[in-house]
């Protein structure tokens, strides 16, 4: 071979090396050190969780994303859309959808069971979007339930709905993988679900709190808050729950998660325009924080350094160091942020545990 074959030869190698690497950077590669943000407008939006920019819009016609999940590969990022009454199955790295299932109206929290081989997503067919009003509790008296509808992730072959109560909310799986706890917002209880066949085995209720609970939130250890702004351990599946031992404030917490150390509980106090953070053994208030307005939920970075919340009413991201309890950072230009998860996947009050 001459040197002019050579050369063409190489450069042929080289074209042909990096068209691969192109390929696999922008349509194979599954996208890490991220975070998604779903945007009730119709928008999905990607940052690059060492710069803190955003990298990536996407937004789909007809859609309106608020509950948000990510699979345990990373290969299918996941929303529930109120606009379409769906959910909506989205390949991560072109973010081009993939496929949607109906399910029914008002689709909102989802939850990956502790394997990562299910999802499950509540849905409320006879509720209106929002928190409750005055006179609410005579409509929700002739209100269907909600349900929660569960499909097998990869094939999204649609498996069992179980009927919930009122209001549905929060999801959450205890240690062991054998239950499915549903908070019932309108009924304040919790429903407690034969993970595998969806079916009812019993309620536990709430009946010491103040006012009905509004986006209970669940951790491993069912630490909830609610309205009052009480904050309760929750640590068996007892007939009632013990006593508030705390109160926050009465600021509506919305998203709850513990650390990756389950040592301490951070807490969006919605209302309050504040991230909390108590310690898991006594409840004590260790640090508040100011945010933005109306942050429904938050997620760690997988380096657990930092805590990112979806602010939705005053559109755009607030960054926290997790130890210092220090703003570090507001990211604009989001429109009704409300959920917000990332890859690798991290504790927040939509991902881990």
């Amino acid at each position: 071979m001459n040197e002019r074959k050579m050369a063409f030869w190489l450069a042929g190698v080289v074209v042909a090396t990096l068209a691969a690497t192109i390929l696999w950077i922008y349509f194979i590669r599954v996208p890490t050190n991220i975070a998604y943000v779903s945007e009730e407008d119709g928008g999905i939006s990607v940052i690059d969780l060492k710069s803190l920019k955003v990298v990536r819009r996407v937004h789909s016609a007809e859609v309106a994303p608020r509950g948000l999940a990510i699979t345990y590969d990373g290969k299918y990022l996941i929303t529930s859309n109120k606009g379409t009454a769906d959910i909506a199955v989205f390949n991560t790295p072109r973010l081009t959808l993939v496929k949607k299932m109906h399910i029914g109206d008002n689709p909102e929290f989802m939850k990956l069971d502790p394997t990562g081989d299910r999802l499950f997503a509540t849905f409320e067919p006879g509720s209106e979007s929002g928190p409750p009003g005055a006179d609410d509790d005579d409509q929700d008296s002739n209100e269907p339930p909600a349900q929660i509808a569960s499909f097998h992730i990869g094939d999204w072959a649609a498996g069992p709905v179980s009927t919930a109560g009122k209001e549905t909310e929060g999801l959450e799986f205890p240690p062991g993988g054998k239950f499915l706890l549903v908070a019932n917002e309108a009924q304040n209880n919790i429903g407690i679900f034969d993970e595998n066949t969806g079916a009812h085995i019993r309620d536990r209720p709430q009946v010491i709190w103040e006012a009905a609970a509004r986006r209970q939130g669940f951790t491993s250890r069912y630490v909830l808050c609610g309205d009052t702004g009480s904050l309760r351990n929750a640590s068996n599946l007892g007939r009632e729950f013990q006593r508030p031992q705390i109160r926050a404030d009465r600021s509506k917490p919305y998203g709850v998660a513990f650390d990756r150390t389950g040592k301490r509980i951070f807490v969006s106090a919605a209302m309050a325009r504040k991230l909390q953070v108590f310690s898991a053994d006594t409840l004590q208030l260790l640090a508040e924080v100011p945010t933005g307005q109306r942050c429904w939920h938050f997620t760690f970075t997988p380096d657990d350094s930092k805590v990112l919340l979806a602010c939705g009413k005053s559109n755009n991201v607030v960054v926290i160091d997790a130890s210092a309890y220090i703003l570090l950072r507001i990211i604009e230009g989001f429109r009704t942020p409300w959920g917000i998860v990332t890859y690798p996947r991290a504790y927040g009050s939509l991902g881990l545990p």
